[in-house]
Order: C-alpha cells, then sequence, then structure tokens
C-alpha cells in the first residue's frame, strides 16, 4: 500500500529523548517499509527513517530555540500532505484534530490516531461536530469519554521485537521513566520506595509547563539518599536503567491512555507494579507481567510479591501483544477496510486489534 505517516512535529521521529508518540510512528513507519509497503514520513527534517521523508520544518520544534509560533510549521505540514493526497491509498494522522475540517473537505482515505487524554470538556463539542472522522484509539479506556465517537479499532502500541534485549537477571532497585508531572505522581514512586528502602531511579523530564511543580514538590523529595534523579534519557540509557530494575513503577492518578513505558519494560523482562488507571488493566497482566495496585500501600507489599515473578514470563507477554509486527498488521487490517469503504464508516465496538 501507499501509506503516509503524518507525525507531530514537537519532536523528531524517533525522538532524542523522551517522545511517546513520535517514538511510536517510528515503529509503525519503519515495520511498514520493512514488510514492503510504499510509505511517506511527514515529520521535521531532523527525523531519522527508511521511509520518503516530508519536512515542513528542519529541526524538531521542543528542542529549536529558533521556533517561536509553532502552529505556523503545522499549518505548513498540513499544506505538504494535502498537496500530495492522490499519491496515496490512506492518510495516518497522529496529529490530534488540526486536521478535521480539511479532511471532511476532500476525498481522502485517512484515519486519525489519538494518542492523548480525550476527558477534557473542551473536546466534546468539537468530536460531537466532527463525528464523520476515522478514529482509532491506543487503548478501550481511552475512548470512554467519547465512546459516541468513530472509532474504527483499539491498535495497542508495539516495539520492535530486538528493541530491548531480555535481562534475567536484575539489580536491587526500582525505576520511574516518563514525566514528572502531577498526574504521573512521581511522589508516590519515592514514598513507595521508602517504604520497602529500596533504592529508586528517576530518568524524568520536566516540561516548562510542570517546573513550578517539579520546584515545589519534588526536588525536596529528591534528597533522600535512596532517590537518585538521572533526568531525562534517551533509549540506549532506558535499556539499561530499565532492564537492569527489580521492578518499574507505574504510579499514574490520571486516566493514562496508554503507558508505552510499561510495555518497554515488559520486553525487558521487568515487572509492573502499577496503579489501576485508564488503560493499565488492559495492559498489565496479573501475576504475569505485573501487580496492578490501589494504593501507596498495596504498591508497597507488591514489591515483594513482584520477586516471585518469573522474569521470562513477563518478556513473553510483551512478544505476544505488543510488538511493532502486531502494530503494524492491525493498523494494515484497518488502512485495507478503509482503502475498500471510502475511508468513511459507522462506528465500530471497542474491542482492542
Amino acid at each position: 500500500m501507499r501509506i503516509a505517516q503524518v507525525a507531530p512535529l514537537f519532536e523528531r521521529v524517533p525522538p532524542k529523548y523522551y517522545g511517546g508518540s513520535e517514538r511510536v510512528v517510528s515503529y509503525l513507519t519503519e515495520e511498514l517499509v520493512r514488510q514492503g509497503h510504499d510509505v511517506t514520513l511527514f515529520a521535521s527534517g531532523d527525523s531519522i527513517t527508511a521511509a520518503r521523508l516530508v519536512a515542513p520544518c528542519r529541526n524538531a520544534l521542543r528542542l529549536d530555540p529558533r521556533c517561536v509560533d509553532p502552529l505556523a510549521y503545522q499549518i505548513l505540514q498540513l499544506e505538504l500532505v494535502f498537496r500530495e493526497l492522490d499519491q496515496f491509498d490512506v492518510v495516518h494522522f497522529h496529529t490530534d484534530y488540526i486536521h478535521f475540517p480539511l479532511s471532511r473537505r476532500s476525498l481522502i482515505r485517512h484515519v486519525t490516531t489519538l494518542h492523548g487524554r480525550l476527558d477534557l470538556p473542551d473536546l466534546t463539542p468539537l468530536y460531537r461536530e466532527f463525528n464523520d472522522m476515522p478514529l482509532i484509539s491506543i487503548s478501550n479506556a481511552q475512548r470512554k469519554p467519547l465512546s459516541w465517537a468513530n472509532w474504527r479499532a483499539t491498535v495497542y502500541h508495539g516495539l520492535p521485537e530486538d528493541l530491548y534485549t531480555f535481562h534475567p537477571k536484575c539489580e536491587r532497585y526500582l525505576a520511574f521513566i516518563g514525566r514528572i508531572s502531577p498526574e504521573k505522581r512521581v511522589d508516590r514512586a519515592i514514598e513507595i520506595a521508602r517504604r520497602v528502602k529500596m533504592p529508586l531511579r528517576i530518568a524524568a523530564k520536566v516540561d516548562r509547563v510542570d517546573q513550578r511543580y517539579f520546584e515545589m514538590t519534588i526536588r525536596p523529595l529528591l534528597g533522600d539518599p535512596l532517590v537518585e534523579f538521572i533526568g531525562e534519557i534517551g533509549e540506549g540509557d532506558k535499556q539499561d536503567v530499565l532492564g537492569n530494575a527489580f521492578a518499574l513503577l507505574f504510579p499514574v492518578d490520571w486516566p493514562e491512555p496508554f503507558g508505552l513505558v510499561a510495555i518497554e519494560a515488559m520486553a525487558c523482562g521487568t515487572p509492573v507494579i502499577a496503579f489501576r488507571k485508564g488503560s493499565v488493566p488492559e495492559l498489565i497482566e496479573e501475576g504475569v507481567s505485573g501487580v496492578i495496585v490501589d494504593s501507596v500501600e498495596e504498591a508497597a507489599a507488591a514489591v515483594q510479591q513482584v520477586s516471585t515473578l518469573r522474569r521470562e514470563k513477563c518478556r513473553h507477554a510483551f512478544l505476544e501483544r505488543f510488538t511493532a509486527a502486531r502494530m503494524a498488521e492491525n493498523y494494515l487490517a484497518v488502512y485495507q477496510r478503509l482503502a475498500k469503504e471510502g475511508g468513511r464508516s459507522a462506528p465500530e465496538q471497542a474491542t482492542a486489534a
């Protein structure tokens, strides 16, 4: 198939540091190319891909100090995409809803994967207006606030099978990887580590919007001798931090749409201790790939329980459900239906592909 992947411009594809959506777009794009499809990637010019790259900006916008108005490049990206519509069998957007007015007025076969939270009140009138736009969710939990929207499928994220190596043995420390923000609750991770008297390695970025929260709430907690704050890390460092960890702490306090770091841990054979929010019950198989909890007390108790889990079973759970090959297969099934149906159809039931 001739496929266009339209990525966010804030990070390169794949991102240099943190960036879940762009990382998934990269894994999907490279797997589709590997399978022999003709793929065009619309992304920042510093992106690395085997696909044909069309770039509206030279560098990823988040790390470019010269970028003052990111919206300008997003509009330019849309122009570049719609200028080439006749070259594609399907256009796959990963850029939220910015393209909806243009897509409605064209004959393109398209679909949009929504990567973020959907429980914001502002989104309801927008998605009711554009209820003809074909959508893909990254978990069944993600779509609940907009259950009536035109959902075509749920497709779980996937990683290249060889991206992370299996670690049959671990060291005695806990890991937290992601963002420092109120909803990610690194403060809970620190409290859990204190309760079980186990070192905690925190590898996380701090966005500008969360800088005050970091300074006022989190930084005072980093003086504990059990806590090591590493900062934002890239793919290579993540392999080491995740793979050698006793367990990954995933103490989220929001309707988590997916949680890429959870399957990254599973790929290493590292079990996950996760709070029962959003997609967590869909991703974590109790007693196999981790433990699901409802409180800090339960999480602390789960650290001992994790010692009974077999790391090879955790890795096997990843191979069964969360590889890039499986993700691409499920997206291709959606593309083929769209190509056959002209890109529009009634919503489907919430079942994960």
